[in-house]
């Protein structure tokens, strides 16, 4: 299980795509209105996750491993709602546990017949946001197909994309709840390998563009003491937010974060970090920091 408390500290780009659009607003990406900063909810980047767990590591209903939340077909047709999915495995919260890294991750309801079960999961990330002003743009095009049987004009499709974002996410890794979940530290490594590798991973077409840049896991040695707000201690460095195209356009200032570690430095166990080559931090990340090289 378990032991002590982390906070994450996620960061990614999104070239010419839609991180998370909107079903609500033409699914365009999901933008502030009053400071024109991108944001992504955190129910995206665990869909993320959860994908990569089902495609890549085995977590699709064999072996004892499955994944509680996906779409899933009825023998009579349609989508399984929650109260049949609980019943493929008998409705035993147990059972449930065991196999679904999804809910000892992220919790859920478990819509049993009697009652429903709540578990607060001891993975929580805020709603992630860029770090700097975007642009949107509205592209149209032909489509593949026929407006309709026969007809020699193809039908147009449209789509609003941003040309660069660049996405910070805040989580955290409450062992307190990790311990009702059965959360365990082999979850926790493939928690860390899904964010990672299932962004690197997505190919849907509106997706495909995104790369991760920057993974940070501070845990700590006291039992309930975390920083916090780790995304706000983080921020772009460049002459022009507007017009950033790609990583080499800025560098990623960090002072604030690697301050607020050492104010502190006697309550952190430890710091895990992946961070991709083209990503330029000032200053750089500390030779003490444990780098991950398990994916």
């Amino acid at each position: 299980m378990i032991r002590l408390r982390s906070e994450l500290l996620f960061c990614y780009d999104v070239t010419d795509a839609n991180p998370n659009g909107d079903p609500l607003d033409e699914n365009k990406p999901r933008i502030d209105e009053e400071t024109n900063i991108n944001f992504v909810t955190d129910v995206r980047l665990k869909r993320t996750i959860r994908d990569y767990f089902f495609e890549y590591k085995g977590f699709n209903g064999q072996n004892d491993k499955d994944i509680f939340v996906r779409e899933k077909e009825m023998d009579k047709g349609g989508i399984q709602d929650g109260k049949t999915r609980a019943k493929d495995f008998e409705e035993n919260q147990e059972t449930i546990l065991q196999k679904c890294i999804d809910i000892r991750l992220f919790g859920g309801v478990l819509p049993l017949s009697g009652d429903s079960i709540t578990f607060t999961g001891p993975v929580q990330f805020k709603i992630g946001r860029s770090l700097h002003k975007v642009e949107l743009k509205h592209i149209q095009g032909t489509g593949a197909f026929a407006s309709t049987a026969g007809a020699k004009q193809k039908t147009f499709r449209e789509e609003y994309i941003l040309p660069y974002s660049f996405i910070a996410f805040h989580g955290i890794i409450n062992q307190n709840a990790a311990r009702h979940t059965k959360m365990t530290e082999e979850d926790r490594e493939l928690l860390l390998e899904a964010i990672w590798m299932g962004t690197k991973n997505l190919i849907s077409r509106s997706k495909f563009g995104q790369q991760p840049r920057l993974l940070i896991m501070v845990t700590y040695k006291e039992t309930n003491f975390f920083i916090g707000d780790l995304d706000k201690k983080i921020s772009i460095n460049c002459e022009n937010e507007m017009r950033i195209r790609s990583v080499s356009d800025f560098e990623l200032q960090v002072e604030k974060l690697l301050k607020a570690l050492e104010q502190h430095h006697e309550k952190v166990d430890s710091v895990l970090y992946k961070i991709d080559p083209d990503l330029h931090t000032i200053p750089q990340l500390p030779p003490t920091w444990q780098e991950i090289t398990a994916f």
